[in-house]
């Protein structure tokens, strides 16, 4: 009996060794460099970037599914790797000043630079591979999180810096890689990174700070033979099928008309001249759209949006002091063309749409296209009747106009 007891007990150990094992040989991590540049996203903030170098340091951990587990998912996608990692962003380099200019209305220069500062960023992240041999792999590369940077945008030593207005900001980046297996465990990586912090018009300024460059580093990959085996597992045929999405939208936004007035036309003696403290407007939707699951990682379709705008009464106060008579009102009413595309309970939405209605002042005809975007990641809750929530920014030209929190409620129309 105690014998027996003993070889229980080994096999027990021994089962839950190779358990752990087996864990362990889907997680590596990765170190990673990236100098970068700045973008000027126009021609309004060519004339006041200057400098525009930046660099980047990153660590992140990585997990891969394997060719044995029971995922359709994984295996739709070619196995990809999704990390959670943390970059710090050394932004000493990237500078900013306004000249004398009529176009700045009543702005003053100041004699002094203004920076960017150092951002720290805390991501997830979905590498794709799209080719795949023994010792190379091309892939795309997806992160959204968070920064952090608290050299913000002010009035008294950082007056220049309308990229960043906020000391939190929405973090998303995106690129192609390239990865050389040197030996089992171990890769080399490089590729070219587009990087973008913005707080999503939560506050002011708002213009973000958009960066570009190459990226380099080294791979720790335990999981990168067993991905190479093949899939013996083969996922069952997807059933398509219709469903109708519901959505209500909680937004917030502050107005770029408020920061026009006080940067350009308000004097500089005045309490407000320059200021950093704009009024936070809520704003809410509703949103209805008729989707296709056309394949097990992504949908399509066409929807309706309306949107509503508490701010409106305070943009026509400013028409009509400003000698502007439009009209005002605060609903919009858009038609948008869907895509979303999904991995296990997370999805990302995109859509572009063409607004049928909307009066929302001289702004609204003179600076917003009729057409908007918006992006938005999503976590579905299975319990919850596959109900999703999630955060969605829309923009104007892809300047962000509001951001949204947003639940979810889809039918199923079809089997």
């Amino acid at each position: 009996m105690h014998m027996l007891l003993t070889a229980l007990l080994l096999t027990v150990a021994i089962e839950a060794n190779a358990a752990a094992s087996d864990s362990l040989r889907r997680v590596g991590f990765s170190l990673l460099a990236s100098p970068a540049w700045q973008i000027a996203m126009d021609q309004y903030e060519r004339k006041w970037l200057k400098g525009k170098r930046s660099f980047s340091l990153g660590a992140e951990i990585n997990f891969s599914a394997l060719p044995n587990d029971s995922d359709g998912f994984a295996q739709d996608y070619h196995y990809p790797t999704l990390s959670i990692g943390a970059k710090l962003s050394l932004n000493n380099g990237v500078t900013m000043r306004r000249t004398p200019d009529p176009a700045w209305g009543k702005a003053q220069m100041v004699d002094y630079d203004s920076h960017l500062g150092d951002i720290v960023s805390v991501y997830g992240a979905f590498e794709r591979p799209l080719f795949r041999t023994t010792h190379w792999q091309l892939s795309y590369l997806l992160r959204a999180g968070v920064g952090y940077g608290p050299h913000k945008y002010n009035l008294h030593n950082n007056i220049d810096n309308e990229l960043i207005g906020s000391r939190f900001s929405i973090y998303f980046g995106g690129g192609l890689t390239a990865t050389w297996q040197v030996v089992d465990d171990w890769a080399l990586t490089v590729g070219v990174l587009y990087g973008h912090h913005s707080n999503g018009a939560l506050n002011r300024p708002n213009k973000g700070e958009n960066h570009v460059g190459p990226m380099m580093g080294i791979k720790y990959t335990p999981y990168s033979k067993q991905v190479k085996k093949g899939a013996p597992f083969v996922s069952p045929p997807f059933n398509k099928y219709w469903y109708a999405d519901f959505r209500i939208g909680f937004g917030g936004k502050t107005l770029l008309e408020d920061w026009q007035l006080t940067q350009f036309n308000t004097d500089p003696d005045d309490p407000d001249y320059r200021t950093d403290h704009f009024q936070l407007y809520a704003s809410y939707s509703a949103q209805a759209a008729l989707m296709y699951r056309y394949a097990r990682r992504w949908a399509s379709g066409i929807g309706l949006d309306v949107y509503y705008g508490t701010y409106y009464q305070h943009v026509r106060d400013l028409d009509v002091a400003a000698g502007n008579h439009v009209s005002h009102s605060p609903w919009s009413v858009g038609i948008s063309l869907h895509h979303e595309a999904y991995y296990r309970q997370l999805s990302v939405d995109m859509a572009i749409g063409y607004y049928l209605y909307r009066q929302m002042g001289t702004h609204a005809k003179t600076i917003e296209k009729p057409y908007y975007e918006r992006i938005g990641v999503f976590y579905t809750l299975p319990r919850f009747h596959h109900m999703k929530v999630g955060l969605s920014v829309n923009a104007h030209r892809t300047k962000a106009d509001l951001t949204e929190l947003i639940v979810s409620i889809p039918f199923r129309l079809s089997r």
